[in-house]
């Protein structure tokens, strides 16, 4: 004898929908209010059983005309790229700098000449005070300094970049750090990076983490490193991570772990793609896990020798996403999941994305933390599609 779903407890609909792919879900929500209001719910987001792996992210930016900028989201529990709201600038900001254009961590930035920032998911443009130091290329973190763990009040760090003045860039200054709190709209000025890193570094060169307390900052091609200290607002000395045999490396920081990530040249021997882990204690590292040369492979066309100068690496929580830059490849992915009990080390491809995209001429790309309630709590405004 059946049973008319319609018929059903609440609770218990609420339990079967809660062992939906979110796919499944994002067409659920819309099917009638009863629904609607079960998934957006707050209680809904605590009692489904889906995995908290952060999603990858990429924003495609196109120079002649900003409408055709793309976001793109890949959830890895589902398996699914998703189309985003693209964050449209409105006509007062519409002709910022693509090079001033940052995304980490649930939120998009704009950071010359003024400084704006938005959800990702829901985009809607807030302008702040100037930075004391208007900048292209800096690296960004967000994160919340244990005072207000309201997870809507984080604060922004702002490091290095290229000076921005009147459509003129300075690589002669070395910038200081600067911090704002929304709660405040205020902006708090701290020290340059160390000297070691030399003047006018900008994201293109470096590469940054944000692990207990501590934005790392990593040269990519230099392997210097150094770390400011969230609460003393100080940074530590500079060190040097350069595994054997390293031409370029990314550091990223994961659930329990700081991971060096790079290409290896060794004499006579095919290139490598190695993650190392790194002891934030001490500087010292320990290889953990080598791509498939296979899966390295699948990231190329050909074998041009500057091939891997498109690699880009970004990771979070137990992932790692290395992914070739290079429009003429569609911007291929792979994925690295680290066991943090075990640390055993499973790679896989990610899926292409969508057909329906533009040419880009810039990509940007991060990880970031995604819950149930920020993809469908919203939904009178523009959402995920897919």
């Amino acid at each position: 004898m059946m049973t008319e779903i319609t018929k059903l407890s609440t609770d218990l609909i609420e339990l079967i929908l809660s062992l939906l792919p979110i796919p499944t879900l994002i067409r659920a929500s819309t099917v009638c209010k009863l629904w609607h209001s079960i998934i957006c719910s707050s209680s809904f987001s605590t009692l489904s059983n889906h995995p908290n792996q952060p999603w990858f992210f990429l924003h495609g930016i196109h120079n002649i005309s900003s409408k055709n900028n793309q976001s793109f989201a890949f959830d890895p529990s589902s398996n699914s790229w998703f189309l985003l709201p693209t964050p449209q600038q409105n006509h007062q900001h519409q002709h910022q700098p693509n090079t001033s254009f940052v995304g980490t961590n649930s939120f998009f930035f704009i950071t010359a000449p003024n400084f704006l920032y938005t959800p990702i998911l829901h985009p809607f443009w807030h302008p702040t005070p100037p930075l004391h130091f208007p900048r292209i290329n800096p690296l960004l973190g967000v994160f919340h300094d244990g005072k207000n763990l309201n997870f809507s009040d984080p604060k922004f760090i702002v490091v290095g970049g290229v000076k921005f003045i009147g459509n003129l860039v300075d690589i002669e200054d070395r910038l200081d750090v600067e911090i704002y709190d929304p709660l405040l709209r205020s902006w708090e000025v701290g020290p340059p990076l160390p000297p070691d890193f030399r003047s006018g570094n900008s994201s293109s060169s470096l590469s940054s983490a944000l692990f207990k307390g501590k934005f790392y900052v990593f040269g990519i091609y230099s392997c210097f490193v150094s770390s400011f200290d969230l609460h003393q607002r100080d940074w530590s000395e500079v060190h040097t991570l350069r595994p054997h045999g390293v031409v370029f490396s990314f550091l990223v920081a994961c659930r329990k772990m700081l991971v060096l990530a790079g290409v290896c040249n060794f004499p006579h021997a095919s290139s490598s793609f190695v993650l190392w882990k790194v002891d934030e204690r001490t500087m010292g590292f320990t290889q953990i896990a080598v791509m498939p040369h296979d899966l390295l492979c699948s990231l190329f066309d050909g074998d041009e020798e500057d091939k891997f100068a498109s690699l880009k690496c970004v990771g979070l929580g137990d992932l790692i996403y290395v992914f070739n830059e290079d429009f003429h490849r569609m911007y291929p992915a792979c994925v690295c999941e680290i066991d943090g009990e075990s640390g055993r080390c499973v790679w896989r491809r990610v899926p292409q994305l969508p057909s329906l995209m533009n040419r880009f001429h810039k990509v940007v790309s991060f990880c970031s933390p995604v819950s149930l309630h920020s993809i469908l709590g919203e939904r009178q405004r523009p959402g995920l599609s897919y």
